[in-house]
């Protein structure tokens, strides 16, 4: 198995794989300068040297040339300060050309050598002549690339709806499935403004607890289900999940708590009875039966008679009808 080091090149990007042969003592928090498929590019190392499965790896591993100096920090500085001068100029001449798109982020890449653009944009947009107009400008290779609301958000930063920084931009680096059954499930409200992050998309937050709510209600009753009580018997009218509890309202109009391991208790005794009956059952069957009692003879069954079929008498002629040759 090859020997590998994780990379990223943002706070909350992809990890990417490289060969540290000759740069073995990286440890994680280090700065690297590795080959990429784009040139030389500068991150922080977040994995240290460890081996992986081949399957793993994804094209072609590249190596890693160097550790970053104090000279390579202060490149990379100047590298973002340039790209958010570009960033300006950039959206001037969007403006300039009346293109319906939205210019979120620019990015220099460490050698200097290519300039790359991220923009959202709701339908196509042909952008030749302001890719043209700006290879003039800046004098260097330009790329434009298209990305979702989600990576918007994750490039342009903000606060969520619980007063700290969006997940995409601080830690998260894969998106995953989010749908409405969710919120649902965790009896949140489901109007768009209440469960809606900054990208306009469900929270990501909703897939942290889900698996959490789904282990629990797997273990609660459904609401309206009639259940046995140490107090007795009632119907489940509300669940509460992270008390893993149910509101259950008694036959006696009496409204209680009755947690999950009280249900538990509660279908356990229930379930003894039945077991001390077939247990109690399968002692009779074992015991012997006594063989000098005799057993009452069965009545003979008669033999029931089978009747034989009538024979039809042939039907006498009337005189009446007889023919003159006959008389």
């Amino acid at each position: 198995m090859p020997l590998v080091v994780g990379v990223r090149f943002r706070s909350a990007g992809k990890i990417y794989y490289f060969d540290p042969t000759g740069v073995s003592d990286l440890v994680v928090g280090d700065w690297a300068v590795v080959e990429t498929t784009r040139g030389c590019e500068m991150g922080r190392v977040v994995l240290g040297p460890h081996e992986v499965d081949t399957k793993e790896i994804t094209g072609k591993l590249r190596p890693v040339q160097r550790r970053a100096t104090a000279a390579d920090a202060l490149e990379k500085q100047r590298c973002e300060t340039r790209a958010q001068e570009a960033l300006e100029q950039c959206r001037a001449k969007v403006a300039e050309y009346r293109l319906p798109m939205k210019i979120v982020h620019a990015e220099y890449s460490f050698d200097g050598k290519r300039l790359l653009f991220f923009f959202s944009s709701e339908k196509r947009v042909d952008f030749r002549d302001l890719v043209k107009d700006l290879a003039k400008v800046f004098r260097t290779r330009i790329e434009l690339r298209h990305i979702g609301v989600r990576d918007e958000a994750r490039l342009m930063g903000g606060i969520g709806r619980c007063g700290r920084q969006v997940c995409c931009s601080a830690w998260l680096s894969d998106f995953s499935p989010v749908s409405i059954k969710m919120a649902k499930q965790q009896g949140l409200p489901l109007s768009p403004m209440e469960i809606s992050g900054l990208c306009g998309r469900l929270l990501c937050c909703l897939a942290y607890e889900h698996e959490y709510y789904q282990e629990i209600r797997s273990r609660l009753p459904k609401r309206g289900k009639k259940v046995d009580t140490p107090q007795g018997r009632g119907v489940v009218k509300a669940i509460r999940v992270l008390r893993e509890s149910v509101t259950v309202k008694l036959e006696s109009g009496e409204i209680v708590e009755v947690t999950s391991q009280e249900l538990e208790d509660m279908k356990t005794e229930a379930g003894r009875e039945p077991q001390k009956k077939k247990e109690e059952k399968k002692e009779e069957r074992a015991k012997p039966k006594d063989q000098t009692k005799e057993q009452p003879e069965a009545p003979a069954r008669k033999k029931r008679r089978r009747r034989r079929p009538r024979r039809r008498r042939p039907r006498r002629q009337d005189s009446s009808h007889r023919s003159p040759k006959d008389t």
